[in-house]
């Protein structure tokens, strides 16, 4: 807002104008104390690639809040000089020179601040405890660029810089720029509030452009540091070129504009200088880039440069952050009174004479558009430019200054301070400017917070509108906003969805936040403290697909109660019941021939074997444990052992007598009558030695296995050592061999029964179900491992029977006439023997 009297003098200096002035001449008066200051008075550099020697670089343009800051400098340095309490008697020099944002400009100034006072030229010494420059103290630059080069320079000699303007972060580093310090904030607190915005809001698509200086490239990269921590997802970064009369900057930008067009995103964060920012604002309106919210920053948004774009309002809605300062009360009327001034010739002449005494034909200013300018043509920049961070940066220059000369509010004793004597002060004691108070913290910053602004058009003029604040929060009053937006509320700009619970983030493409929302898969689960990924399941537990929790699974085993077990267990009872029947009807027969010929009282043995081997069906049905595995094995072993040692005794006797008649006679008795018993108990006691190996060696225990099923945990028996598995059923396997070599070849004549092929084709049904059953038993890892087991118990039971035992109960019951001495006796002779009869 424009102060009264800068209205006043507005026509005075409008008409004043009409012939140059003395203005260039105002920055630089002598003093007790000489303050350096390094101000853009210029800016558009002729092409310094094409500089092949070191002459002086001047700039073709003015800029108008380079020399208003510089004014800034100069009303602080006279306010002082005119207190009576401040520097008491002490008079505050000030030599101000152009940067033209240049680097290699603002060297030459800050190498004329560092000569000996007195002299053109920078002592080499050992020491520079004594040395005296010909500065106390630098205000300036405004750029980062330029202060990462000289805050070097006056670190090395510890000569206080405190810069207006300069808020990279690389700038807090005290270790490497000891004596540098702001009044501005790090641009670390501005990318903080700019991610805040973008969460209000809810806008985590966007695109990112920086100028390519160091303000640009490092905010920017502080920026992508914590979009992601904001879930703020870049969907393009670029730099505007730095030399944008290059030709190639202009391809440079169209294809910017063209990028940014194809992500349609809806958001632009602009971290860029005036000049940057017109470049690329300018190429959007020429290029037809549709309408988007532009967030920018105090580098931009209050310049005219950018405000007098042609069409600029067609961009959208711009927001952005400027650096909270109050007014500095006077200033404009200052401005507007040493404008008037400077078209007095005798004001001229005195300036003048305080220049000579600068020896001043060492080194100008080089302002020459200063003297061609009024106050008409700063007006609007003065009525809005931020003159406070120079001014408080003076000020704190001079209290430092009072406190090491020791001075009281009425006077200042007569002392020689050094440069590097201030710095303490300036890192301890805070401050007072025009009531408000200031003090440097850690990193030779001051936060004084931001201020949200919003561009209100209103018949074709800009007004810079608060809507909001931040200091350690957000604050926006929304209300204010008017978006370009048809029903003027905030657009979307949303690349990512909200996954519902169960799903979670699936990055897809190149940018990280950027996503697909996709269902957690079975056995794992969504967890709120990381949402990009599913957690497995602990492996007791189990989970449905798209689960938000896990659920502890059941277990799973053979149960009594399933229709399988049902069946198996009608099976076993059939089974027992038709091995009970044989027994009792080979009881009953035990005295005639057949059941003689068949082994007599053996087959009672054998069938009891069977018996028992039917019933350890039951071990393998109900909740398994190490020792019911353990005892599977040993039962299923012990009892066909038994069986196959009848079938072992018979097979022995059928051999002598078929293959061995000579010896025959000798021999016999030991398989037959009581002696065969002993073979028996033999055959067991080998088996029970074998099964002590296999408990020894390793014997099945009990598994709980997670894998087999999605929702259960699979109880089984596994086998831990294969080896003692066969040791044990090898046994069993060696005896039906020998029984099937000793009854294989056997032939009968058409009027004797054949004993011997009832043990034959039982002993190959027993090794074709074992065939099958180990390549199961071996690979199957379900519920079903058990009930093969069964199946093969009691198909191999039910094969003896129907092989050896059922034909024979068929003679005893159906052909009665057939169970007789002649068609048993000598059954077991060849054919030959008769022959030789």
């Amino acid at each position: 807002i424009m102060v009264p009297d800068l209205l006043l003098c507005l026509s005075f200096g409008y008409a004043a104008a009409l012939k140059p002035t003395c203005l260039s001449a105002q920055f630089r008066r002598p003093g007790d104390y000489i303050i350096g200051g390094l101000f853009p008075f210029g800016m558009d550099t002729v092409n310094l690639t094409a500089r092949s020697e070191p002459a002086l670089i001047t700039c073709e343009r003015l800029f108008v809040d380079g020399l208003i800051w510089a004014l800034g400098m100069k009303f602080a340095i006279d306010q002082i000089n005119n207190s009576t309490s401040l520097l008491p008697g002490v008079k505050l020099g000030y030599d101000m020179y152009d940067t033209c944002f240049e680097p290699v400009v603002a060297l030459q100034p800050s190498l004329l601040f560092l000569t000996q006072n007195g002299t053109t030229g920078i002592g080499v010494l050992c020491n520079y405890t004594d040395y005296q420059p010909r500065v106390t103290a630098v205000i300036g630059p405004h750029k980062s660029d330029l202060c990462l080069v000289t805050a070097k320079l006056f670190s090395f000699f510890l000569i206080p810089q405190v810069s207006y303007g300069a808020s990279s972060e690389k700038l807090s580093n005290t270790e490497l720029y000891p004596s540098f310090y702001r009044t501005v904030p790090s641009d670390k607190n501005l990318v903080e509030a700019v991610a805040l915005l973008l969460n209000e809001f809810g806008w985590n698509w966007i695109a990112t452009i920086g100028s390519d200086d160091e303000y640009g490239r490092g905010a920017q990269g502080l920026f992508l540091n914590i979009a992601g921590n904001h879930s703020i997802c870049i969907a393009f970064e670029g730099l505007i070129p730095r030399d944008l009369a290059d030709p190639k900057a202009k391809t440079q930008l169209e294809d910017t504009i063209q990028l940014i067009n194809k992500t349609k995103v809806n958001i632009i964060v602009l971290f860029a200088f005036s000049q940057a920012a017109q470049a690329l604002l300018e190429h959007s309106i020429r290029m037809g880039l549709s309408e988007k919210v532009w967030i920018g920053t105090e580098a931009w948004m209050l310049s005219d440069i950018t405000a007098s774009i042609p069409n600029i309002q067609s961009i959208g809605t711009v927001l952005g952050f400027i650096m909270k300062a109050g007014i500095v009360p006077g200033f404009q009327k200052y401005v507007a009174d040493l404008l008037t001034s400077v078209q007095q010739d005798k004001f001229c002449q005195e300036s003048r004479e305080f220049n000579h005494l600068m020896n001043s034909d060492m080194m100008d200013t080089h302002c020459e558009h200063c003297d061609h300018i009024s106050l008409h043509d700063i007006s609007s920049v003065l009525s809005r430019s931020q003159i406070q961070p120079v001014h408080v940066a003076v000020y704190s220059v001079a209290h430092a200054l009072h406190r090491a000369l020791g001075c009281t509010h009425q006077a200042c004793p007569k002392a020689s301070v050094r440069s590097w004597q201030l710095l303490h002060f300036m890192n301890t004691l805070p401050f007072k400017v025009n009531g408000q108070s200031f003090r440097f913290d850690q990193s030779h910053s001051t936060n004084t917070g931001y201020k949200l602004i919003f561009w209100s058009w209103k018949n074709g003029t800009l007004t810079y509108l608060p809507v909001g604040d931040y200091e350690e929060s957000l604050y926006i009053n929304k209300s204010q906003i008017q978006f370009h937006t048809a029903d003027q509320k905030e657009p979307t700009s949303e690349c990512l969805t909200h996954c519902k619970p169960g799903q979670f983030r699936q990055i897809k493409g190149f940018h990280l936040c950027c996503y697909d929302c996709t269902d957690c898969p079975e056995n794992t689960f969504w967890s709120t403290k990381d949402s990009s990924t599913c957690t497995p399941c602990l492996e007791h537990q189990w989970a449905p697909v798209r689960s938000t929790q896990c659920y502890d699974r059941s277990e799973r085993y053979l149960f009594w109660n399933e229709p399988l077990t049902i069946a198996l267990l009608t099976l076993m009872s059939v089974t027992i019941s038709l091995t009970c029947l044989t027994a009792a009807l080979f009881l009953k027969n035990l005295e005639t021939p057949l059941v003689q010929a068949s082994g007599g009282k053996l087959n009672l043995f054998a069938l009891f074997t069977l018996t028992l081997l039917c019933l350890s069906c039951c071990l393998y049905i109900g909740k398994p444990s190490n020792n019911l595995c353990m005892l599977q094995q040993i039962v299923y072993a012990l009892c066909l052992n038994g069986c196959f040692s009848t079938f072992f005794i018979k097979s022995l006797e059928i051999t002598l007598v078929t293959e061995f008649p000579r010896c025959a006679p000798t021999f016999l008795h030991w398989v037959t009558q009581r002696r065969a018993w002993l073979l028996v108990t033999l055959c067991l006691l080998t088996e029970c030695l074998l099964c002590f190996c296999y408990l020894c060696l390793g014997p099945d225990y009990l598994l709980s296995d997670y894998k087999s099923l999605p929702t259960e945990v699979l109880l089984v028996c596994n086998t831990e050592s294969w080896f003692a598995f066969a040791l044990m059923h090898g046994c069993n396997g060696c005896l039906a061999f020998v029984c099937f070599l000793c009854t294989f070849m056997v032939q009968t004549s058409g009027k004797k029964y054949n004993i011997a092929r009832g043990i034959t084709f039982a002993i190959l049904i027993y090794f074709i179900i074992w065939i099958f059953f180990i390549a199961i038993f071996a690979t199957l890892k379900t519920v079903f491992r058990s009930v093969t087991q069964i199946g093969t118990i009691l198909t191999t039971c039910l094969g003896i029977l129907g092989t050896y035992y059922i034909p024979k109960c068929y003679i005893i019951l159906f052909k009665p006439d057939l169970n007789t001495v002649d068609y048993f006796q000598d059954s077991l002779k060849e054919e030959p023997e008769e022959d030789s009869q």
